[in-house]
């Protein structure tokens, strides 16, 4: 894109300011050096330009947002269901998930669907989601209380920071 302004403040190669410059006298000194000629402050009067590869810069940019990128960790939701009338051993299976999720630093869903009659038992639903809270409640703590959406109970359980 070119440089539309009759005069510009002038950066060289290595960052001393050569003053107000006509525009294409600027060019033909980053023509000369072999760089590019970048508008870095096009909102200042006069535009501050700067003298660089800018092929170069955007490589540069490039790998710094791709490190950023590594090092950031996306949060996924996991969901664990349950049945309001589980075993031991089932639920033992269950927590053992819900715990290396959480070690993950991954938020968990905990969902039970109540079927045919069991929903006249939100009680033993309710005492099951208040044992799996006591029972991670070294690795996660509460989001959300229990809430009934339609005959599906469920609470959410965030890693502790």
């Amino acid at each position: 894109m070119a440089i539309r302004v009759p005069k510009v403040r002038l950066i060289d190669e290595e960052g001393n300011q050569l003053g107000m410059i006509d525009t294409r006298e600027a060019m033909n000194k980053a023509r000369e050096a072999g760089l590019d000629l970048v508008e870095v402050a096009a909102n200042t009067d006069p535009p501050v330009c700067r003298i660089m590869d800018y092929s170069r810069y955007k490589y540069e940019q490039e790998k710094k947002r791709k490190q950023a990128k590594k090092k950031q960790h996306v949060v996924h939701i996991k969901e664990v269901r349950f049945k309001a009338r589980i075993e031991e051993h089932d639920y033992q299976v269950k927590l053992r998930r819900i715990k290396e999720f959480l070690e993950k630093k991954d938020k968990v869903r905990i969902s039970l669907r109540f079927r045919g009659r069991e929903i006249t038992h939100k009680e033993l639903a309710r005492e099951l989601f208040e044992k799996i809270a006591g029972d991670v409640s070294s690795l996660g703590e509460m989001e959300s209380e229990p809430k009934m959406l339609g005959r599906t109970l469920s609470m959410t359980i965030i890693p502790k920071s």
